[in-house]
């Protein structure tokens, strides 16, 4: 049986996207054996203002039994399909701070959502809300844009710079690639032609694609020179038809803007490959990579 602290999170607004990002949850939630908990948040200061403080009231609680019903009739039916426990969680706030708390407080081990949501009704928070909530929690987090996935991840793309948190992203790709049997494809995109720079690169990434194979994981690795990386790495991502792209958020020295700011934003946003984002882990016993 699934622990309590082994679920993973997936916001619901009922937009096409956000149950599309559920479809998503169900082959991770069978590899990890955990459960699937949906989350809806009702922001109370986007409820019309008109009316008055009884009609509100009345309006609330009308809302909250509607978000209930339809919420406990879609996980009953993300149970059958998935064959996997489905609880239900409805909070009041602001959006991208319930789904944090919700998921430091249940030690959630993954959150998976949509990025694409639509205004109005109940359709309103999956979107903007994504890239706060990528920022802000702890446990990774697999944003959906796309429409079209398969079930599987054969390919997972994974952008080095081989910096300090090289060793940390490379042990969770290495984890990854094992729930799923992928192939993890290591990417570095140099935006400078220095011979010494991309000669010492170089030999970094053959140390890290063969450590990887070490591990008895399939492993690639291409050096590519380029002045847009963000471009380079959507661009090859589709080139070795990836099924997921790993980012680290925060520290990579030479990539600390392009994942901390509008870049990040970039490939989330223009991504039709799932993008999963990890923020690097001060947990000791964290397992690193060595090479």
């Amino acid at each position: 049986m699934p622990t309590t602290d082994n679920t993973i999170l997936v916001p619901i607004d009922f937009s096409e996207q956000s149950l599309i990002a559920l479809g998503q949850s169900y082959n991770l939630a069978r590899l990890t054996r955990a459960d699937i908990t949906l989350i809806h948040v009702i922001e109370i200061s986007s409820l019309p203002s008109k009316g008055s403080a009884s009609e509100k009231k009345k309006e609330l609680v009308q809302l909250v039994k509607t978000v209930n019903k339809n919420l406990d009739a879609l996980a009953k039916e993300t149970s059958a399909k998935s064959g996997v426990h489905v609880k239900t969680a409805i909070e009041n706030g602001k959006v991208y701070e319930e789904i944090d708390r919700y998921a430091r407080k249940n030690k959630c081990k993954f959150i998976v959502m949509g990025t694409n949501g639509t205004e109005g009704g109940l359709k309103r928070f999956i979107g903007s809300n994504a890239l706060r909530v990528v920022r802000e929690t702890p446990c990774p987090v697999i944003t959906i844009r796309g429409e079209k996935h398969r079930k599987g991840c054969k390919h997972i793309l994974l952008p080095l710079d081989l910096q300090r948190e090289t060793k940390e992203k490379v042990s969770r790709a290495i984890e990854f690639a094992n729930y799923f049997g992928s192939t993890i494809n290591i990417l570095s995109v140099v935006t400078s032609d220095d011979e010494f720079i991309m000669n010492k690169l170089t030999r970094q990434i053959k140390q890290v694609e063969e450590y990887i194979t070490k591990q008895d994981v399939p492993c690639t690795s291409a050096l590519i020179e380029a002045k847009d990386v963000v471009n380079e790495v959507l661009t090859y991502s589709k080139k070795i038809n990836a099924d997921l792209i790993m980012i680290m958020t925060q520290g990579e020295m030479n990539w600390t803007k392009l994942f901390i700011g509008s870049a990040a934003q970039e490939i989330i946003n223009r991504s039709e490959i799932p993008v999963l984002s990890i923020n690097p882990s001060k947990k000791k016993n964290l397992i690193v990579a060595e090479y």
